[in-house]
């Protein structure tokens, strides 16, 4: 009797949970354009580990395992898998048989964000599939390979150590950043254990500052005829190798956005670059998996910060490389950038930054024709939607500290004794703040910049048979005129694809009629053709011009029932059936 009751009771409870959760998923709405009810619940108003981004990403290809697969394509320096999400409609055709967009972030390891824009762009696109329309279409013509970190080793050391809003930028390496013939023995010393290096002050008779009365986060420098109370020591730790400078030879020094095969100078003319390009095991297992997937169209790197959308080249030497009609796309691309996310501006890195050469940006577009940007992601518009004043304007800083994160942001000064410099005082801002965005910022800013990506991926080619047309000529001949029509702004091949025969031509072939001759029209009106005199029912085409299209002839000699079909690298296939 009393286990009767017992799983009657079980029973009620089951369906009071049943009409509870019910009841619970009435008093919410979907917000417009967001996920409705996600089977893969992530918070995007936190960071990472790396761990935990793989994590995630192998809930969404659990979830969603239709239009997302998960895969390690190679090791990091210190063995982790690098993981990677393939993103589009399977039932559609293979992903490579679809234009792609690449998608990375964290090449440099205190760039954090990246790791979580990227995922949002992941998480966005599979939980979006089954309710949106424009979605549902786009996986159907497109593909996105997500690699959300690049540098994990690096990325965790971020986090689970001792580090600056600056450090490591580089990945695990230990080398001899100090020039004195030893490696690593002067790393970070986190004196007071917080996980943040910070500053460390002293007082003196002798020093320039002295603390606001109104504000005692902030210093202020005297005047020139004054004396002030404090000294600055600079960052956080000891000298650990006697040489007179603080934390100086920890992991680092060299920089993985220097170690690529395009433009690759040695480290005496670009600081950072190590032995020779993709010394990097990261930066090799990117480039393998790209050179084996060569329907890779267009490609996105999130970096910070700044709030920029910057494109190539990187120095002026390879200014000659970017020709004016691809850079008339991507200026149509970035413009629209610039209006979707709010802050942003548009720049080129030789002209508007500073030189780089071996870096990603001008890889994907030097050697692969894919036409690439970088976001250096957050910037101070984002707090109080005012210009901003300087990359560390201190007072916004200590405004958004005090108003947004209620203090949250900053280490206040307290006493140490140090070894060396005897009682000092360690303060100030986190590492997690300043080039990172605070917690409240990061999923809009997420999302914007997933959205300037996936316009993108939609701008990569896609391409249709139309207009076909048949002419009687006599004697058991016929011509069959077809143009092929490119819909978006991206070509099948970007002038340096042209220049330098990267990829292969795109392919235009009829079947199912005996072909007599096939021509590439030139000018329809005026009468002139290109002949393909070998295999004439596969047209060689060298390009097809984004929002136009090119025309091919055939003469046939017979067949009444027949189909044209396209196959471009970048832009996909497409088909005809009469």
């Amino acid at each position: 009797m009393k286990t009767t009751k017992l799983i009657v009771g079980l029973a009620f409870s089951a369906l009071s949970l049943t009409s509870l959760n019910t009841h619970a998923q009435e008093k919410f709405f979907q917000a417009v354009g967001t996920p409705y009810n996600p089977k893969v619940e992530i918070a995007f108003n936190r960071y990472y580990t790396y761990e935990g981004l793989v994590d995630n990403m192998k809930k969404i290809a659990a979830a969603h395992p239709d239009i997302a697969k998960i895969e390690s394509i190679g090791k990091s320096y210190q063995g982790r898998d690098m993981m990677t999400l393939t993103i589009t409609d399977f039932s559609a055709g293979k992903d490579t048989d679809k234009p792609a967009m690449w998608i990375d972030g964290n090449i440099h390891s205190n760039e954090i964000q990246g790791g979580e824009f990227s995922l949002y762009a992941a998480w966005y696109l599979t939980e979006m599939h089954a309710d949106n329309e424009f979605i549902q279409q786009l996986l159907k013509d497109k593909t996105f390979y997500i690699t959300p970190s690049i540098n994990p080793d690096a990325r965790n050391d971020f986090f689970n150590e001792p580090n600056t809003a600056n450090s490591p930028r580089s990945g695990m390496m230990v080398l001899d950043n100090d020039g004195d013939g030893l490696s690593g023995e002067d790393g970070m010393d986190d004196l007071d254990g917080d996980g943040h290096i910070t500053m460390m002050i002293r007082k003196s008779p002798t020093g320039r500052y002295i603390k606001d009365p109104q504000d005692p986060r902030k210093l202020i420098m005297v005047g020139a005829d004054k004396v002030g109370e404090y000294e600055m020591l600079g960052q956080e730790g000891t000298d650990g190798d006697g040489d007179g400078r603080v934390n100086d030879d920890g992991v680092g020094y060299y920089d993985p956005n220097r170690d690529w095969g395009w433009n690759w100078q040695p480290d005496y003319i670009q600081r950072g670059a190590l032995r020779y390009p993709f010394t990097l095991p990261e930066n090799r297992n990117i480039m393998e998996f790209v050179m084996k997937h060569p329907n890779i169209a267009g490609a996105q790197s999130f970096h910070n910060s700044g709030g920029i959308i910057l494109r190539g080249p990187g120095a002026d030497e390879d200014i000659s490389t970017y020709n004016r009609e691809d850079i008339r796309i991507y200026d149509a691309i970035a413009s629209k950038g610039e209006e979707m996310i709010p802050g942003y501006s548009y720049l080129t890195v030789y002209k508007d930054l500073y030189s780089v050469f071996g870096g990603e940006l001008d890889w994907f577009y030097g050697t692969r024709g894919v036409f690439t940007y970088s976001n250096e992601l957050m910037t101070s518009y984002l707090y109080f939607h005012k210009e901003p004043q300087g990359r560390r304007n201190q007072d916004e800083m200590f405004d958004v500290d005090q108003l947004l994160t209620m203090g949250d942001a900053f280490v206040m000064w307290h006493e140490y004794e140090h070894p060396q410099f005897g009682t000092v005082e360690i303060g100030g801002f986190k590492k997690t703040f300043g080039r990172a965005h605070p917690g409240f910022l990061l999923e809009q800013d997420a999302h914007r910049n997933a959205a300037f990506t996936i316009y993108h991926a939609y701008h990569t080619p896609k391409l249709s048979v139309m207009d076909v047309k048949e002419e009687d000529l006599g004697g058991g001949l016929k011509s069959i005129t077809a143009t092929i029509f490119n819909e978006r702004l991206m070509p099948t091949h970007a002038s340096q694809d042209l220049k330098n025969n990267i990829e292969r031509p795109d392919y235009v072939t009829i079947s199912g009629a005996k072909v007599v001759a096939g021509f590439v029209v030139e000018d329809e009106d005026f009468n002139k053709f290109s002949e393909q005199k070998m295999n004439p029912e596969k047209i060689k085409v060298a390009n097809i011009p984004g929002m136009t299209g090119v025309k091919v002839k055939w003469i046939v000699s017979s067949g009444s029932n027949y189909s044209i079909t396209v196959d471009s690298a970048k832009g996909g296939k497409a088909s005809w059936k009469k």
